[in-house]
């Protein structure tokens, strides 16, 4: 493929190599057997079609990684940051990023690589070119054309910005492409445009998104799996957080304009009140998907064929709760992480130094100890008396050969948003405004709420850099494993709390992002390396 746009022919190929199979699927919809400029585009139905093929591969941007199960959404979002799970060997170096060193050959190779992201990027610069044109009186089955393509272009603006988003957090600068290209040899070669640039074109995407999308789902199940108001609002919330904290790395205090663009969104979600969070006695519920608190997801049920034997749980399951697996696991969580996270205060006896006695003594003082009663660690892990405990968080395995218990597939949609995560955003936002009590009421509604010990709630006089220490542990119990952990990290400055290899010396080079995969070069001229990688891939 000259340079790395695709013909929009092209692209509707790789659409369809996704669409073949039952038109029951909601990622999968009956190919349509023509040409693509010439005859697709006349009916309501063709529109759907494209528009599962957009989600379709915004689900591969996601879910793909190296040969091995290693969804590069989680990669990026959690496994960099190495104090939550380890990755052991196995081959193909990927236990290197969590050293921060990305130059492993397949790496860079997969992980540098952002041609899935521009495929997905692409179809949605057709879908938003296309769609006005499509005459209203070609959609007979569709009862206000206007609403419904109004509709098609706010996913496919969210999409596009969602996706942008994705990438803007992993590498920085990338090249814009808004345009649909009939000809990939007349399409310019485009260097990387600023993150302010990439910022100020997601926020346009998103807002146009805002104003065209509704609240409430025109089809029942497109619920959750596609984009509404409350996903771009959820999308908003991330992205201007993350332009308040990341746009100067140089300085520590957000931006409080933008912080309030964040608490607007929020409120948005809050205050509609078609979210709630899942009872504790469903806590499963949440991670399968499709559950009251979810905002957008991605769809990976087996209900609809749509499983999958790539999902991160696979990285994580044993024998135990997959029975194709060992008992040996590609990741474990890291005892460390479930004793700094899970905890109450207790009277521990050891001996302690008496430096105004100069002398050692036997006593009891108060110390934080493990404790599961919190419900995130005891439905979350298993294997707690190991040094290698099992993330279960994703268990939701469905057998294809359920009587020879072969052909698994992991039926746990992508949670991308949900309403726990904008509720501690909340938290966030707070400490932003220095409302430190209000913060502390948040983190220790969860707490409460999750059944933790009394005692292992925040205290009223702790400082503000005590309470954001405590809301990235929360954040850390919380979300664990849904691709959030490193940007949290990254946006509240605590990466040196729990990031061995990101000093504050690196963080200001931004040696953060990712390089990008050097044979992306060899057709666009005007592509650069990543500033922190030059001279080292």
């Amino acid at each position: 493929m000259k340079r790395f746009f695709l013909n929009y022919r092209l692209a509707v190929l790789l659409m369809l190599v996704f669409l073949l199979g039952s038109c029951k699927k909601f990622l999968v919809e009956e190919p349509v057997n023509s040409t693509f400029a010439g005859a697709y585009w006349k009916s309501s139905g063709d529109l759907r079609s494209a528009m599962a093929g957009n989600y379709a591969l915004v689900r591969d941007v996601m879910n793909s990684g190296n040969w091995n199960p290693s969804p590069r959404y989680f990669m990026y979002g959690d496994a960099i940051a190495k104090n939550y799970f380890t990755i052991q060997y196995n081959g193909d170096g990927l236990e290197g990023i969590q050293d921060g060193d990305f130059t492993f050959q397949y790496n860079v190779e997969n992980f540098g690589d952002w041609t899935k992201y521009y495929k997905a990027i692409t179809m949605s610069n057709i879908l938003i070119n296309r769609v006005p044109k499509v005459a209203d009186d070609l959609l007979t089955d569709v009862t206000n054309p206007t609403k419904f393509k109004n509709e098609m272009l706010g996913e496919a603006y969210f999409l596009r910005a969602f996706t942008y988003f994705m990438m803007l957090r992993v590498w920085g600068d990338v090249p814009l492409v808004t345009e649909e290209y009939d000809d990939p040899i007349s399409a310019p070669e485009l260097a990387r445009s600023t993150k302010k640039e990439v910022m100020a074109q997601i926020e346009k995407d998103a807002l146009l998104a805002h104003e065209l999308l509704p609240w409430q789902y025109s089809l029942v199940g497109n619920a959750k799996v596609t984009a509404n108001k409350g996903a771009v609002n959820a999308l908003l919330a991330h992205f201007y957080l993350w332009k308040a904290t990341m746009s100067d790395i140089n300085s520590s205090q957000p931006d409080l304009e933008t912080v309030d663009k964040a608490d607007k969104a929020i409120d948005e979600i809050l205050n509609n009140g078609m979210y709630s969070l899942t009872d504790t006695s469903n806590y499963y519920k949440t991670f399968e998907g499709l559950s009251s608190e979810g905002i957008f997801e991605i769809a990976m049920s087996e209900n609809t064929r749509e499983g999958t034997n790539q999902h991160i749980a696979n990285m994580f399951l044993r024998t135990a709760q997959l029975a194709t697996t060992g008992t040996n696991s590609r990741c474990y969580v890291n005892a460390d992480y479930l004793t700094n996270h899970f905890y109450k205060i207790d009277q521990v006896w050891d001996w302690y130094w008496n430096t105004s006695l100069q002398q050692w003594e036997w006593k009891a003082m108060p110390s934080q100890v493990f404790d599961d009663s919190d419900i995130r660690c005891r439905r979350n892990f298993t294997d707690l008396n190991s040094d290698k405990a099992t993330c279960i968080k994703y268990q939701n395995v469905v057998y294809r050969n359920p009587s020879q218990k072969q052909d698994p597939y992991v039926s746990n949609n992508l949670i991308v948003f949900r309403l726990a995560d904008m509720r501690l955003l909340k938290a966030e936002i707070a400490l932003y405004r220095n409302q430190v009590s209000k913060a502390i009421d948040i983190i220790n509604e969860f707490r409460k709420r999750n059944g933790a010990d009394e005692s292992a709630f925040v205290d009223n006089t702790s400082s503000k850099d005590d309470v954001m220490y405590e809301y990235i542990i929360e954040r850390g119990k919380e979300l664990y494993l849904e691709g959030h952990i490193f940007y949290d990290l990254l946006r509240t400055r605590q990466y040196s709390n729990f990031i061995p290899w990101l000093s504050e010396s690196r963080f200001r080079q931004e040696g953060f992002y990712w390089p990008i995969n050097p044979a992306l070069f060899k057709n666009n001229n005007k592509l650069t390396q990543t500033s922190y990688w030059r001279g080292k891939v």
